[in-house]
């Protein structure tokens, strides 16, 4: 049976391939965002999340035109989906960059809990892992990438996911409801695909991504498993796909592309360096948009 799920940020790169694959899942979806996302069957409610108050009114107002069909007012909302952001370093100052992003997710998860509702996924980012926006040439710890890795950005989207992953865990406890953060690797949307030739011809220029990814459509997917799946608490959830952007098995790979890094866990075949075992194994996660798929080898 189809959720009612409120989702911020769905007119973005990731959301506009989301909120499509989740309202095909059956699912009626609210998009909250500063931009009209023009999708059959999702209305764009104009909002600005650093807003509290405009927050609150969000996660409590009918989903378009037809809720006024029924007496009773707003119907009860059943997942809160945050992926409004600023969505990387370097789009605006970086002391606004952390307050937009760390205050707009306190304000939806705070929201969310008080109106009682027990579901709330929130976008994390692979930049929690320190090398995407690192300053030079930093090495991973380890490979693979889990969620229990000691996470240490030093720019300020980074830090504002960290921060992010902290209060998600802080209300998940005091409420007792259920907050995922999906640490999202690089989004890869289908006309993105022409591009990896030349990835695949230039290996250090994905250094920063883990040399992984993470298709919008089976992102889709990921989040619809997490609407379905309750009762964890809070969880960090690595969401990317199954396997490395190169065409040598992984462990040759990083021998020769990260040296200084060592392998700590299994790396079997082309499996991606930013693990998304948890997600298969937890979630049942099966990928569908393998890059093999879409780029000639």
């Amino acid at each position: 049976m189809g959720k009612r799920i409120v989702f911020t940020g769905g007119s973005g790169k990731a959301g506009r391939h989301v909120v499509p694959y989740l309202l095909d899942k059956g699912h009626k979806v609210l998009n909250v965002d500063r931009a009209v996302l023009d999708v059959p069957g999702a209305h764009t409610l104009l909002t600005d999340v650093t807003d509290p108050g405009e927050v609150f009114n969000a996660l409590s107002c009918h989903f378009g035109y037809d809720g006024y069909e029924e007496a009773g007012g707003p119907k009860p909302v059943d997942a809160v989906v945050h992926f409004a952001a600023v969505p990387r370093i370097l789009m605006h100052p970086d002391n606004k960059t952390f307050a937009e992003n760390t205050v707009s997710t306190y304000n939806v998860i705070e929201a969310a809990a008080k109106l009682g509702i027990k579901k709330v996924i929130i976008a994390s980012s692979e930049t929690t892992y320190g090398v995407c926006f690192a300053e030079g040439d930093k090495d991973y710890h380890a490979f693979p990438l889990t969620e229990d890795y000691d996470t240490d950005p030093m720019d300020s989207y980074g830090l504002s996911k960290v921060v992010n992953e902290k209060t998600a865990r802080a209300f998940a406890m005091r409420y007792g409801i259920d907050v995922y953060a999906l640490r999202i690797g690089n989004v890869i949307a289908p006309e993105d695909y022409a591009a990896f030739p030349g990835y695949l011809a230039d290996p250090p220029c994905r250094k920063r991504n883990a040399w992984s990814y993470i298709d919008a459509r089976d992102l889709g997917q990921i989040v619809d498993l997490c609407v379905a799946k309750d009762g964890l608490g809070f969880q960090v959830f690595n969401a990317v796909n199954d396997t490395i952007t190169a065409t040598v098995p992984t462990r040759e790979f990083l021998a020769k592309w990260a040296p200084n890094t060592p392998i700590t866990g299994d790396l079997d075949g082309f499996a991606a360096p930013l693990s998304n075992a948890k997600i298969r194994e937890v979630l049942g996660f099966k990928e569908e948009h393998d890059w093999r798929k879409y780029v000639k080898v």
